[in-house]
């Protein structure tokens, strides 16, 4: 079955070029040139993955992001055209998966690779992970990705990658789990992720679990180590 991909830019060049290549790979295509219509349309019709220029009129790759992970915890590919990392953990914190830089000479290829390393990682995680995982007051379904805390749905869904962690720290609780193991498990397949990108979705966890449980301090930092799921 074909994944569709949703790109949204506003400069129609890029948008011309991605959907050429993209459909060159087997992927449908949507494409929007503002957040506004995004938001609309991606709503709709919901694609299995988006990409999202950070700087746009009528809304911009910010504010949709924000709009979308109350809905929707499909992968997101943030593109950017600065190299300062204010961005990328502006980005994290907000809930994007991935990154692309623009500058410095944009990759399709790049683009292409770390679309598939995204959906190899969606799939993976439904296809392998069926079982409701239960501890305390916590509450997996890895087949609908759903959190719930203290039998209440998180207001903010968890993505991808925020689920995988909290998966990974919670099946085995009281074992500090080190961050290259958390990368391991968030990222099989990107080598080129640093200690900070973990640090920057646990904090980003912590926070949506506080919107219903403002007492939450499952998720424990080990210095020097790592994260454990607290026993307590």
């Amino acid at each position: 079955m074909k994944h569709t991909i949703a790109l949204i830019d506003d400069d129609r060049n890029i948008l011309t070029s991605l959907s050429i290549a993209l459909e060159k790979e087997g992927f449908n295509i949507q494409t929007y040139l503002d957040g506004e219509s995004a938001l609309i349309g991606l709503s709709r019709t919901p694609p299995d993955l988006a990409v999202i220029d950070i700087k746009m009129p009528r809304m911009d790759g910010e504010e949709l992001l924000k709009k979308l992970r109350k809905k929707t915890s499909m992968p997101v590919i943030f593109l950017t055209s600065k190299d300062e990392e204010v961005d990328e953990l502006l980005g994290l914190k907000l809930g994007a998966d991935d990154f692309v830089k623009k500058s410095g000479g944009f990759s399709t290829k790049v683009l292409i690779e770390r679309i598939r390393v995204q959906l190899r990682k969606k799939d993976t995680n439904i296809e392998e992970n069926k079982n409701i995982i239960s501890h305390g007051k916590l509450r997996l379904d890895p087949m609908q990705l759903e959190c719930e805390w203290d039998g209440k749905q998180l207001p903010d869904k968890l993505t991808t990658t925020e689920f995988l962690i909290v998966k990974e720290l919670a099946k085995r609780p009281g074992i500090i789990k080190e961050r290259s193991q958390l990368m391991d498990v968030a990222y099989r397949e990107d080598t080129d992720i640093e200690d900070r990108t973990i640090d920057s979705h646990v904090k980003r966890i912590r926070k949506k679990f506080k919107k219903v449980d403002n007492n939450f301090s499952a998720i424990e930092t080990r210095y020097g180590s790592g994260y454990r799921w607290n026993v307590k």
